[in-house]
């Protein structure tokens, strides 16, 4: 039993929002007590006091949309790689990089980025995954990391036709492979409670895995390939696409088969309660109302769309239309709180409304993920309360003015960043404290992850 204490405590429970000298006592997996701090030191005195320094306590947090493969591209230059729009930077950096994925650099960019996730209070992810370098075994590889690591994680491996017939199938295979690995957790809106359990890096701690199947983006799909998927999916996995992220998404579809992007999608049985549609950012007021009839899940990512180029989704008609919209990073950061201050610029720039997204944003970031979770893996997170699982974080986070229940969102947007974060608890086991990891050697970890991104670099310089 662990008690961590004391420190101001932001359940996001809305019964008991906000406790000024709090605690919270977790027990194997799961929270037992959130209160007082000396009430709960008197009620469990032999319980492994973990030391909050009057910090923030606060539930961890969840990232709906990643890309660990991204993970190694950090300060690579590629020869003649000059992109003037967004195919340009797929083709030459992106599908060219997962062609050059093996095993090894796999398994070096789920280390990179599960590090990053545990320092910065992330302990749920929705992954998006490509190593078409070698594609059998890579879901099983970024697993194997996650329970290392503790960060609870639904994976899929990102179909597409890029790089020839072989390959899509392989992709399909790999998909098909994991899913039935860890118990096909999403099946059809039937979600079996944790998924399928698996030891993490002590003995006594577990974090779950989920599968969903990974689609990459409607102009690399041919109609013969989704026909392909849907057969081939028989677990019924829940898709995870990219969806108008940038225009010619929207382009190819209308001249190749006379519909938009989410009208084809629909129409290839793509969308749905169990789908996740990163991006839509060029969508029309059709798509709109498909994707809600639908009940399909959409995931924001600001900064890698600010950094493509490729515009800005419309929050606030998506958010208006009742769409179950969450946030992610598209592998750009594995900070929520980064991602949470540009949504938050950018739905203002868009809209020109500067009284805007106060409300959407933290809806998504904090509420929506949240949900996002208890969908595919059928447990309770992002609150602290009795019974919910024991994700939580402590920020060195040192306010300047007055901080209550009522402007903890504005505090967190203006005043703190994933860099507070001194510990991280996932599933109630210590992986991270006072800046230290437990039970890993990140200095060893981190050397061998640059042994082989070096290695990488000069695979994909040279070829």
């Amino acid at each position: 039993m662990i008690l961590l204490g004391e420190g101001t405590v932001i359940t996001r429970n809305p019964a008991q929002p906000f406790i000024t000298r709090g605690a919270v006592v977790m027990e194997g997996t799961q929270i037992v007590a959130v209160g007082a701090y000396d009430t709960l030191r008197q009620q469990y005195p032999t319980a492994t006091q973990i030391k909050a320094h009057g910090k923030l306590i606060m539930p961890a947090f969840i990232n709906a949309h990643h890309h660990i493969y991204s993970a190694l591209a950090r300060g690579l230059s590629l020869p003649n790689y000059d992109p003037s729009n967004f195919n340009d930077i797929l083709e030459g950096l992106w599908f060219y990089l997962d062609s050059q994925l093996t095993r090894e650099s796999v398994w070096a960019s789920a280390v990179a980025t599960y590090i990053e996730c545990i320092e910065n209070g992330v302990t749920s992810i929705f992954d998006h995954h490509a190593s078409y370098g070698e594609t059998e075994g890579s879901l099983s590889v970024i697993a194997d990391v996650a329970k290392q690591l503790g960060v609870r994680s639904c994976l899929c491996y990102e179909v597409s036709d890029r790089h020839g017939r072989e390959a899509m199938e392989a992709a399909v295979a790999e998909n098909v492979r994991f899913g039935k690995e860890i118990g096909a957790s999403c099946r059809n809106g039937a979600l079996q409670t944790g998924a399928k359990v698996a030891p993490s890096h002590t003995e006594s701690s577990a974090i779950e895995l989920a599968a969903m199947f990974g689609l990459h983006a409607s102009f690399t799909l041919s109609p013969a390939t989704l026909a392909y998927v849907r057969e081939q999916n028989v677990d019924k996995l829940g898709y995870h696409i990219h969806i108008a992220e940038g225009l010619s998404d929207e382009t190819d579809s209308i001249t190749k088969y006379k519909k938009r992007t989410v009208e084809r999608l629909y129409d290839e049985g793509i969308l749905g309660p169990n789908t996740i549609a990163g991006h839509c950012i060029h969508i029309d007021e059709a798509e709109l109302a498909r994707l809600r009839e639908t009940d399909t899940l959409v995931v924001h990512n600001p900064e890698s769309n600010m950094g493509n180029a490729v515009g800005a989704p419309d929050i606030l008609a998506l958010y208006q239309a009742g769409i179950r919209l969450c946030l992610g990073t598209d592998g750009y950061t594995s900070d929520m709180l980064e991602s949470y201050k540009v949504a938050n610029c950018l739905v203002k720039h868009r809209s020109g409304l500067p009284n805007q997204g106060w409300v959407e944003v933290p809806t998504m970031l904090f509420d929506n993920n949240r949900k996002l979770v208890e969908q595919f893996f059928g447990i309770s997170v992002g609150q602290l309360r009795p019974g919910a699982v024991a994700d939580v974080i402590v920020m060195d986070y040192e306010p300047t003015t007055p901080l209550t229940a009522a402007n903890t969102n504005g505090h967190l947007l203006f005043g703190a960043n994933g860099g507070h974060v001194i510990t991280t608890i996932s599933n109630g086991v210590v992986r991270y404290q006072d800046r230290q990891w437990q039970g890993i050697d990140k200095a060893k970890l981190l050397a061998d992850v640059r042994e082989v991104a070096s290695q990488l670099w000069q695979r994909s310089v040279s070829s």
